[in-house]
Formats: structure tokens, C-alpha cells, sequence
């Protein structure tokens, strides 16, 4: 048999008798967010997210620690997850910016594995009472997914979004066990 070449996640083995081809486990990693590899975050959020971020946006992913990571699908960047801490009437919650992946690379588990971390993280810190995020109104396949993990749509708002039809955001909440508020620590 001649130069045999398969791609995706089959590895070929010839043999006088042909070719077999093996499938492999497809691996899905995260990895940090740093300078070196900012520039593939800024090309993969053009591609996945109708709006634009700007370059604070991305100054503070620099910062954001365990709540930004790219994920990877066999080595190759497909997707991401970055997030901040808010805090509102003294309750910490936590807002998800954007979690996304290339279309080509959808229904791999690759999201589910992005906002796991973001859920582990939640729990394993164990103060916060929410996680929320905005989703356009027309996206029903992101509203399903969060639906998934727990998520509820709590409120619409109108023209949420600049320059991007429909521009109607619905914000979507996972509310977490109780936490301490701070003034019962004093009585």
C-alpha cells in the first residue's frame, strides 16, 4: 500500500491486507489564557460571538485567572470560557462574558467540559449565590444548553445589544445553595 493519510480522530494502520483505520479518543483540555496565546482568544470571539470586544475586555482576561481558559479539542483551540466576579446587594455572583465554540466542533462536549469548570469553580469556592449570563433572544440552541446544567431565564431586556438584530438579551441565572450573608456573622 502506498502514503496512506486519514484525518480527524482516525489514526490508519495499513498491513498487506489493507488499511484499518482505529478510532481514538478525542481529547478536550483547558488551558490558561496569557499573552502568548491572547491573539487566538481575539480571532476565536470575531468568529463564534456577533459583537466585539475591546481591548479592556481582553486586558482583563489577562487577569481573570481559573475564569478564563481556552479550550482545546485534540490540541487545536476551538472554544472558550471567560467570567468575572460581580457583587450585588453584598451578594457575590458570578457573570459569564462568553463561553463559546467553533461551530465545526458543537456537540462534542467541549461546552459542557467549559462550563463544568465554571461550576466546579463556583463549588469549590462556595460563596456565591449565582451564576448569570445574557443570551440573545433568538439563540435557542445556547438557551437549551444552559437549561441543561440548571439555568432559567429570569428576565428579557430590551435592546440589550448595540448594532445586532434581534437586540434583545435574555438573562439566564443558576441560583447556588445559600450563602452566609455577611451581617448574620455579627449577630
Amino acid at each position: 500500500m502506498g502514503n496512506q493519510y486519514c484525518q480527524g480522530v482516525l489514526d490508519c494502520l495499513s498491513n498487506t491486507k489493507g488499511i484499518y483505520l482505529i478510532k481514538r479518543e478525542a481529547t478536550i483540555e483547558l488551558g490558561d489564557v496569557t499573552p502568548h496565546n491572547l491573539q487566538q482568544l481575539k480571532r476565536l470571539n470575531q468568529v463564534v460571538f456577533p459583537v466585539s470586544y475591546n481591548d479592556k475586555f481582553y486586558k482583563d482576561i489577562l487577569e481573570a485567572g481559573e475564569l478564563a481558559k481556552l479550550a482545546y479539542y485534540n490540541d487545536i483551540v476551538v472554544g472558550a470560557v471567560c467570567c468575572r466576579i460581580d457583587v450585588l446587594d453584598g451578594s457575590r455572583r458570578l457573570y459569564i462574558m462568553t463561553l463559546g465554540c467553533l461551530a465545526p466542533y458543537r456537540k462534542r462536549g467541549i461546552g459542557a467540559k467549559m462550563l463544568e469548570h465554571v461550576l466546579n469553580y463556583v463549588e469549590k469556592d462556595g460563596d456565591f449565590h449565582s451564576i448569570f449570563l445574557h443570551v440573545q433572544v433568538n439563540n435557542q440552541s445556547a438557551i437549551d444548553f444552559y437549561k441543561k446544567f440548571g439555568f432559567e431565564i429570569v428576565e428579557t431586556k430590551e435592546q440589550y445589544y448595540k448594532r445586532i438584530e434581534p437586540a434583545d438579551a435574555h438573562v439566564l441565572m443558576k441560583l447556588l445553595r445559600p450563602q452566609k450573608n455577611v451581617n448574620d456573622s455579627e449577630k
